[in-house]
């Protein structure tokens, strides 16, 4: 079979399992689950040769596989819709149908794991016959299906436009799973409902897709064409749009249409300031969680800047001034991924750990892309999501295991609340290892995790290129190297807190199993991007035809970027944070564990600073106070109050008092001319059939009488007439 007819495939799968689980299995747990594992591994297993292929063809940079066909008449041509694998396809084919296979195995256990598919849901609980559990279970094995599709759909397609019906796809998968357990309330008012996070990220969501929408629609007006290959490779098409003015002063073509293009991975990578509704997705379940922080969502945002990349630095060469959008990149990718990490600090729930901890991620992503380090910024998109899907199904497993315990002590505490863990390395040891895998590549441990391998190129190009993006994202990497000590120090170490977390147990083997192989890429999946130049591993590395990262996606550009000469600056200060935020997050939490009741070591001595970021900058209610009550008081007093029920149903209630006075008017008018005169006819036939009924007396000496009378009168007139009396 023609490669590009794979291609074309890879997504199939998937979608295919999406309507077999809606049309045939939505009452069926087993086989729901079955036809999604076994549907989304033959798009792994086509995606890997795909890989496989494409790493090994000569010079692939330069051909890649493709294949288009037209789809909407344009008048004199079409707009076709195809699709592509080049170096940068290919290198998300290796991990997105991976990632996605391991979530799903590792959903089954999740929903299975002590019974019940929602433990805080009351209409989840109880007998399967009577709440829906069946139907429940089936339909988030196909939605998340659903959401696989969008993914794989972006990422195989060969435009824009392709690629935005796989980012909108992923919109609605998001909207359906964040919200999945629907039922699901809290006695706090002030705890957002998983309904509530749901409509939250679909709306924010939505403000930097419309401005996405607007770029695509303002690039294709300038090119007539949305194809990766005819815009980011054509040299005069980049040319001619960066020499262009745009309807901004001072602003190009491709400097307007990167920026609305950025807006749009600004929402759907939750960078600053649209960074509100990530952490409250955490409301999802934790494979949803999963899929949105590593395989799918706010990966694709950070792949569609990467993608996007040539028209981003058009007009850009390295030592000049950066472009638009780039500054752009590089202010909010390195403030975010400060900023989100210090909320990370003082957080209590494990998975907003996380949540936070994606968002600075991103952000080093993001401000790589700003100063130009494509390949840095590729590389720790590919590592991250191996290491954060880690972290995420590992946080699952531990809320399952203290829920286990929820349910045998009936305590009432938040199975998510760090603060009510503790020794859970002595319950859940698979957990735990691989979770400090995981902790410790997000850390960047030297030399042994994949995180540390990708984030000291970046350091090290940002070293080079800008002196204030390298020291926010440095201070940005200490910050994340202490928090995840905390988080592995609170929930792991130490003793029991609560008696929840004292009969906590190892989860079932489906959950264990995905949590063992993603710890393997954790740590080996580095070293295919270490520096060849770098001392030692690099040569070793290059020897065993190991490290071709740079070189092979270094390949989708059209001029191939240089690597920057080794450093040993920024080396040290990737190890001295790495280590250093380790070390002071264990001297802090895990020298002396928390005790139950205990507080946070950090509150007193940070004190307001602390309340600040456990209230995450109070974002939340500074948008509820900018945006929320006023779109309510505009739709409550403004829409409803003024223009709907005093504007626009007092006309219309106006029109309705003028019709009714119309209609009156015409029923009189009815009685009068057109009613009155044949009633009155009516009225005068009655009164003269009365008056000569008296007559009819049916005698016949009376009607001869009357005859013999009218006969006298009428001879009497005649006589009178001609007697000359009467004239």
């Amino acid at each position: 079979m023609p490669i590009e007819t794979l291609i074309w495939l890879i997504p199939v799968p998937p979608l295919l399992s999406f309507f077999l689980i809606w049309l045939f299995a939505n009452r069926n747990k087993a086989l729901s689950h079955t036809i999604a594992i076994v549907l989304m591994a033959i798009s792994w297993i086509i995606s890997l040769y795909v890989f496989l292929t494409a790493i090994t063809t000569e010079h692939f940079g330069a051909e890649v596989f493709g294949h288009s066909v037209p789809w909407l008449p344009t008048g004199d041509g079409a707009l076709n819709m195809g699709v592509m694998v080049d170096p940068l396809t290919a290198g998300m084919l290796f991990f997105v149908p991976l990632t996605c296979l391991l979530i799903f195995i590792y959903s089954v256990g999740y929903h299975n794991f002590g019974g019940r598919l929602d433990p805080h849901d009351v209409h989840s609980t109880g007998s399967p016959a009577h709440n829906g559990v069946e139907p429940m279970y089936s339909r988030f094995f196909a939605f998340l299906s659903l959401f696989a599709f969008g993914m794989l759909l972006l990422v195989v397609a060969d435009n824009l436009l392709m690629m935005f019906v796989g980012w909108e796809i992923m919109g609605l998968c998001s909207y359906l799973l964040i919200g999945f357990w629907h039922g699901r309330n809290y006695d706090d008012p002030k705890k957002i409902t998983p309904r509530q996070a749901a409509v939250k990220a679909f709306m924010t969501t939505r403000v930097g897709d419309v401005f996405m929408m607007l770029g695509i629609v303002y690039l294709y007006f300038h090119t007539g064409t949305l194809s990766f290959r005819e815009i980011l490779y054509n040299e005069d098409v980049l040319h001619h749009l960066a020499e262009t003015p745009s309807y901004i002063v001072g602003l190009s073509v491709a400097a307007m249409v990167g920026l609305l293009l950025f807006a749009g991975t600004v929402g759907k990578s939750a960078q600053f300031p649209l960074h509100v509704w990530l952490p409250d997705a955490m409301e999802g379940p934790t494979p949803v969680s999963a899929m949105i922080h590593a395989a799918t969502m706010v990966s694709a945002g950070v792949y569609a800047m990467v993608r996007m990349f040539p028209l981003m630095s058009a007009g850009w060469h390295h030592g000049e001034a950066l472009t638009p959008p780039m500054m752009a990149m590089g202010f909010i990718g390195a403030f975010t991924a400060l900023f989100a990490s210090t909320i990370a600090v003082a957080q209590r729930d494990v998975k907003k750990v996380l949540a936070y901890s994606t968002i600075s991620q991103l952000g080093y992503m993001i401000a790589a892309l700003g100063i130009g380090a494509y390949i840095a910024a590729a590389f720790h998109l590919i590592t991250h999501a191996f290491f954060k899907a880690l972290l995420f199904l590992g946080s699952g497993s531990v809320i399952h295991g203290v829920e286990h315990g929820v349910h045998h002590t009936h305590e009432h505490i938040d199975p998510q609340d760090m603060f009510n863990m503790g020794a859970l390395r002595k319950k859940m040891p698979i957990t735990f290892w691989t979770f400090l895998i995981g902790g410790f590549a997000l850390s960047g441990f030297p030399f042994v995790t994949a995180g540390f391998w990708s984030k000291d190129e970046i350091l090290a190009d940002a070293f080079v290129a800008n002196q204030l993006v390298f020291w926010v994202l440095v201070i940005s990497a200490f910050l994340t190297a202490f928090y995840t000590m905390r988080q592995i120090a609170l929930t792991f170490l130490g003793e029991p807190r609560t008696h929840s977390a004292e009969h906590a147990q190892e989860t079932a083997w489906t959950m264990t199993t995905p949590l063992v192989i993603l710890s393997f890429f954790a740590i080996f999946a580095g070293f295919v991007g270490v520096p060849e130049h770098f001392p030692a591993l690099g040569e070793l590395f290059h020897n065993l035809n190991v490290n071709r990262f740079h070189e092979f996606i270094g390949g989708t550009l059209i001029e191939h970027p240089e690597a920057v000469e080794f450093n040993v600056f920024p080396l040290l200060a990737s190890i001295v944070v790495g280590v250093g935020g380790l070390t002071l997050g264990w001297l802090v939490y895990g020298w002396k564990p928390l005790k139950a009741g205990q507080p946070d070591p950090l509150a007193k001595p940070l004190g307001p600073i602390y309340t600040l970021l456990e209230n995450k900058y109070y974002f939340d209610e500074l948008y509820d106070f900018i945006f929320v009550r006023p779109a309510r008081w505009i739709s409550e007093v403004l829409v409803y109050q003024v223009m709907d029920k005093n504007i626009i149903d007092g006309f219309l209630h106006g029109v309705a008092r003028v019709a009714v006075a119309i209609g009156i008017f015409f029923k009189g008018a009815e009685k009068v001319i057109i009613n009155d005169p044949p009633d009155r006819l009516a009225d005068f036939t009655q009164w003269l059939g009365r008056s000569f009924r008296v007559i009819q007396t049916g005698r016949i000496q009376s009607y001869l009488l009357i005859v013999m009378l009218v006969a006298v009168a009428f001879g009497g007139v005649y006589y009178l007439m001609l007697s000359g009396l009467v004239k």
